[in-house]
């Protein structure tokens, strides 16, 4: 045997020790127990077992070996790291911050070091260097093996995967700030926003100089309608980074969302000037410009965006979505190369559909129109499944929470202000002319969809041990007055943001909250409830030629939005019942054929005297931001109430899942009890 074998034998053997730390501490130090015997006091030995007296729980022992053996090897990272742990176990703090600083000035790139560092700083109350800490962690992280596994995951959608790999992760280092924005991440992807919310606000109470995670916060509360909080997050950003481009972007889009349209359009402006060749923010822009009221600058955004990037359906879609645009021979033969590539996105793919299906609609291409929208609601159905049957399952629950006697013994309830007026019902029903018409009025100021009855749903679950299956409603049933008359003021607080003018009356157009109207009326007695209500045909095929960003999955295929229309009817019927002249139903028809009159009754239910200008709607210039922006801004036709006509021969899915509620139109047929 050489002289070199027994060195080799030892480096094998030294080097499965160490990889047995991650799996099995116990045995790693074993083996290192066996090497110490052939060679006594064997550095990297010595170093191995304290590490597995250290992932064992057992500190003073790991401190007993790696004490000496800092002394010993002074220039080792690795052991003052690991003492470092031992020693804040012990809760010998001060001696512990010395070890990991000694660690990170030998290794700066020495990850979990940052992070024990970081945290030992922050029970001893120095935020500032707990802060700079997470912050060092944050950058070298990228290198830790398990979050790249992670990053992986999720680069690659494999959700279920990417959460088991960070949660366990987390069980053995919780204060990881990046691995927490990662999870954070995941629970945004979920749809579990409040849980994003929860986690990037630990995030950043660790470590608020993490600015990633902060974007990613401001981006989370946006989405949840908390426009003043997110926009207080992107300013913190500006204040350090005033030029940056992503922080902007993302201001100009809050602002949007907020209703703050000309701040964001100059952000826009400006953010193209530098940017000239962005499809995307081209993009944006032409939202921007449309709900203000810009339809031929929108157009020229849209059509630059394309130009810049040809495959970018969405483009094609926002050009189809103002209604009021026609594409030429040229647009139509673009869509259709596009669509022949087998290598395009279906997210594209999809918008592509719904423009192409809008394009051959206006050209009276009924048939090859239809194909089109089928194939787009296919693709979108792919991606966001719904089930008739759940929703089925919630109407009669609502049904048999929401009684009469419920309501009487809840009677004095809720909020006292009359501010909000709700419209209801399904999309593309005509709730946003009828908004158009009360905001018209001096007394009452439009709004937007607003999310916050909804988000209050999602509230009420997580009060519970099982939110994602336990029915609010069963929740509401046991809150008090007190927490009735809290929830309706936290609304009018939520939605304090969107109101610019100071008109006493504002409008919450949010068509879902049909299914709410027991929330709306123990939370907000007094507030208007107003059903908008279209021939079930002409309502449910145009939102099925309508793709919805979010929130409308019932509308992607025939028999799913026919038997959630029946649904909403049968619904609303209750609440008729048990809430009798509680809603104002307004049919659009009736709206069409006699506006004035319909206006006059519509004004009567809401407490307001006639003005004339609520029949010159047509001129109101204030943003609307839903798919009829545009047909608002213009007098009332009757072209498009039996425009679904031209697809009658495909509907046959439609109309049977419609069933007695077609017939009955515009009166309701008998549901059952319960």
């Amino acid at each position: 045997m050489s002289v070199s074998e027994p060195t080799a034998s030892l480096e094998i053997a030294l080097a499965h020790a160490s990889r047995l730390l991650a799996t099995d501490p116990a045995l790693a130090g074993e083996q290192a127990t066996e090497i110490l015997k052939v060679v006594e006091n064997h550095p990297q030995a010595l170093l191995v077992l304290g590490a597995s007296h250290n992932a064992r729980g057992d500190a003073a022992r790991a401190a007993g070996i790696l004490a000496p053996l800092a002394v010993e090897q002074p220039r080792s990272a690795f052991v003052q790291y690991e003492l470092g742990v031992a020693l804040s176990r012990l809760r010998r703090r001060e001696e512990a911050v010395d070890a990991l600083r000694r660690a990170v000035a030998l290794k700066p790139e020495l990850a979990q070091a940052w992070l024990a560092l970081a945290d030992q700083l922050t029970a001893g109350a120095d935020a500032a260097g707990a802060d700079a800490a997470y912050a060092a962690y944050v950058r070298y992280s990228t290198r830790d093996p398990e979050l790249m596994a992670a990053a992986k995951a999720l680069c690659e959608n494999s959700i279920p995967e990417a959460e088991a790999l960070l949660r366990r992760h987390l069980k053995k280092a919780p204060t990881d700030v990046a691995a927490i924005r990662m999870l954070a991440e995941v629970a945004a992807r979920l749809g579990r926003d409040e849980d994003a919310e929860r986690l990037l606000a630990r995030c950043l109470e660790l470590a608020p100089s993490f600015h990633g995670a902060r974007q990613n916060y401001a981006l989370v509360l946006n989405r949840g309608n908390k426009g003043a909080e997110a926009l207080a997050e992107v300013e913190t950003l500006l204040a350090i980074e005033p030029d940056n481009p992503g922080y902007r972007n993302l201001k100009a889009v809050i602002l949007c969302r907020i209703g703050d349209y000309a701040p964001a359009i100059d952000i826009y402006d400006d953010l193209l000037r530098q940017f000239p060749q962005h499809a995307k923010i081209w993009m944006s822009y032409g939202h921007a410009l449309k709900t203000a009221g810009h339809q031929d600058r929108a157009i020229r955004a849209y059509r630059r965006s394309i130009e810049l990037n040809p495959a970018f359906g969405e483009a094609y879609w926002s050009l189809a979505n103002l209604k009021t645009f026609r594409f030429d021979g040229d647009d139509v033969d673009a869509m259709r190369r596009q669509l022949q590539r087998v290598d395009l996105d279906v997210e594209h793919r999809l918008h592509f559909e719904f423009a192409l299906g809008k394009a051959l609609e206006d050209a009276g291409g009924y048939e090859a129109s239809f194909g089109h929208y089928q194939r787009g609601n296919a693709l979108r159905l792919s991606l966001a499944p719904y089930s008739a049957d759940e929703n089925a399952a919630r109407t009669r629950r609502s049904k048999n929470t929401y009684t009469r006697e419920f309501f009487e013994q809840r009677r004095g309830s809720g909020a006292e202000a009359a501010d909000p007026i709700f419209i209801v019902g399904l999309p593309r029903a005509g709730s946003t002319l009828i908004e158009q018409i009360l905001s018209s009025h001096s007394a009452v100021e439009g709004t937007m969809e607003l999310p916050e009855i909804i988000a209050m749903t999602r509230e009420l679950r997580q009060r519970t041990d099982a939110p994602q299956t336990t029915p609010y409603h069963d929740v509401l049933a046991d809150l008090g007055a007190d927490e009735l008359r809290a929830l309706g003021e936290s609304y009018l607080q939520r939605t304090r943001i969107h109101r610019k003018r100071g008109a006493p009356f504002f409008i919450d157009k949010m068509p879902n909250n049909f299914a709410h109207v027991g929330l709306i009326q123990l939370a907000l007695p007094n507030a208007r409830i107003i059903d908008a209500r279209r021939h079930p045909l002409a309502c449910c095929f145009s939102a099925f030629k309508q793709h919805f960003a979010r929130g409308q999955k019932f509308s992607y295929g025939l028999d799913d939005i026919g038997r959630y229309y029946r649904d909403y009817v049968e619904l609303m019927a209750h609440f008729d019942e048990v809430l009798p002249g509680r809603v104002h139903r307004v049919i659009y028809e009736n709206m069409v054929d006699d506006t004035e009159a319909e206006v006059r009754r519509l004004l009567d239910y809401c407490g307001l005297p006639f003005e004339a200008q609520c029949l010159r709607f047509f001129e109101n210039d204030r943003p609307v931001r839903t798919a009829s922006s545009e047909q608002v801004r213009k007098p009332i036709y009757r072209e498009g109430i039996d425009h679904w006509r031209h697809y009658e021969a495909w509907l046959g899915p439609l109309k049977r899942a419609l069933g007695p509620v077609l017939d009955a139109y515009p009166a309701v047929p008998e549901f059952p009890k319960g």
